[in-house]
């Protein structure tokens, strides 16, 4: 039997943070990014590559002050929050 897949953004999440299914970010911490519906103001980066950080392609990817949001590419509100950007990269 295949094991099930780990909720995206978590797979190098430490156990404890990766159950809470906030995309690994610790506590404290979430209070200081975008929720789903807001629009990314100010700075952000377009991630061209999606697949490289085992996200889910054919979608938007915008990173903003060390998170990573899935976004309407023409609205740029949040759809979805991924995660600590640092999670993906490691």
């Amino acid at each position: 039997m295949k094991a099930a897949a780990p909720p995206q953004g978590t797979l190098f999440c430490p156990p404890g943070l990766a159950k809470k299914g906030n995309g690994c970010v610790p506590p404290g911490q979430l209070k200081h990014r975008y929720e789903r519906g807001e629009r990314i103001r100010g700075d952000y980066v377009v991630i061209r590559d999606p697949s490289r950080y085992r996200l889910e392609p054919g979608y938007e990817y915008w990173s903003s002050e060390g998170y990573v949001y899935r976004v309407d590419r023409e609205t740029g509100k949040v759809l979805n929050f991924i995660g600590a950007a640092a999670a993906l990269l490691e």
